[in-house]
């Protein structure tokens, strides 16, 4: 048994015994770091990282999507786990960089990613369904477009078999950029890819665009999916070019 799953058996004795109440300690919340983009702009690369729940290994999924097509670059994306807890995560997440620089470098992905907007996890007040941003300048106060993103959930048709694990049907999900004078669907959910998962909920997490960018045709948003683990909700991301207007 590893010591993470002895301390969780440990604490819930102690809350038996004493009649407390004690957090829930399940469920994997990636994080990410966005790598920047391609020179021209048209390739996006992150990576996700965490600690899974059920093994308790590390684990690492480096992405690099084409903006203009909306899928991955072929030999990605780059899975790697922790074969024992002993592999740390820094070390695990060092591996993959080496093994995608090649990658990187052939698709000339150097120019650092801004942050126009960002849902921190531990944001209070904001309900993760929308998110408004515009387009820096050189000055603290010169923002340039008003935009909002929306997010909206509905029933979705999953690869896998979903409703046989959860009570309830999978979740897709649509997300409508918006700006003074026009809205438009930059993306919207069919049947949901193999590598979604079984999501349960959807937040909007952070709008992105190259370093000197001064309009948003290469924006990338990149939205949590909450999906059903092992333990509990398990959270990954989904880039979305938001050119894409369909």
């Amino acid at each position: 048994m590893s010591l993470r799953n002895s301390l969780v058996i440990l604490a819930a004795g102690i809350a038996a015994v004493l009649g407390l109440a004690v957090p829930a300690l399940a469920g994997d919340r990636a994080l990410q770091e966005v790598m920047g983009y391609s020179r021209d702009g048209r390739y996006f690369a992150f990576e996700e990282y965490g600690i899974a729940d059920g093994s308790g290994l590390a684990y690492v999924n480096f992405y690099i999507t084409d903006l203009d097509t909306d899928q991955w670059v072929v030999g990605t994306p780059i899975h790697m786990q922790a074969e024992d807890e002993k592999q740390s995560l820094f070390a695990l997440r060092a591996l993959v960089r080496a093994k995608a620089s090649a990658r990187m470098e052939d698709l000339m992905i150097d120019v650092p990613a801004q942050i126009l907007a960002l849902r921190g996890d531990g944001t209070v007040d904001v309900d993760g369904f929308h998110l408004r941003f515009g387009v820096p300048g050189y000055s603290p106060d010169a923002i340039s477009g008003e935009y909002t993103l929306s997010l909206e959930m509905f029933d979705a048709s999953a690869a896998l078999s979903c409703t046989d694990w959860m009570d309830t049907e999978a979740q897709g999900f649509a997300l409508q950029l918006k700006n003074s004078s026009a809205a438009q669907i930059v993306h919207r959910d069919d049947t949901l890819p193999r590598s979604r998962g079984c999501p349960v909920t959807y937040r909007i997490f952070g709008v992105y665009l190259p370093y000197n960018a001064m309009e948003i045709s290469r924006a990338v948003a990149l939205i949590s999916v909450f999906a059903h683990g092992f333990e509990g909700p398990d959270r990954r991301f989904v880039a979305v070019p938001l050119a894409s207007a369909h």
